[in-house]
């Protein structure tokens, strides 16, 4: 069993809001999705879906939270371990199918694990989530999601200094 850590990015044009979480490579993708719902306090209650992607961070084969179809790989049944070798490794987690708040998943560490710690768990946690904010004009969802993370809309350093978070 080795640990990853992934930084999983909210795509939202007015603000950084990002949060790193380490989940053990044998956890499912359940087990991710419940983690990043805690983390990002988000309603529980929602559907959810999780899309293998590429370096450029384009939506692949669907990973659900609930059996759609015979076709259909579901959250439960799938471990993280299955989709995820390398650092760099990309998903897309799309949650609430009403509101599609989209967040870009990339693993950023692979540790093992620390004595006397347990998994999963929130490690870092930057920027509120719209609607916890009072000082952010908010537009609709459609003209936030016509971009990706590499198009020069975060900052340059979001994606460095996994390492340099602690709890």
């Amino acid at each position: 069993m080795t640990i990853y850590g992934f930084r999983v990015i909210l795509d939202f044009k007015q603000a950084d809001i990002f949060r790193d979480i380490e989940i053990s490579s044998v956890d499912n993708f359940e087990d991710l999705h419940n983690t990043i719902v805690q983390a990002f306090d988000l309603d529980a209650g929602e559907m959810a879906s999780f899309y293998e992607s590429d370096k450029h961070w384009n939506q692949g084969e669907e990973i659900s939270l609930f059996q759609v179809d015979d076709k259909t790989r579901v959250m439960g049944d799938v471990s993280i371990e299955e989709l995820c070798f390398d650092k760099g490794d990309k998903l897309l987690y799309i949650f609430d199918f009403l509101n599609m708040w989209t967040f870009y998943v990339e693993l950023m560490e692979i540790t093992e694990p620390k004595a006397g710690e347990s998994y999963p768990k929130l490690i870092y946690s930057e920027g509120l989530m719209p609607g916890e904010r009072e000082d952010i004009q908010f537009e609709s969802h459609e003209d936030q999601s016509d971009y990706k993370p590499d198009d020069g809309l975060f900052d340059d350093d979001m994606f460095d200094g996994f390492d340099d978070f602690e709890q």
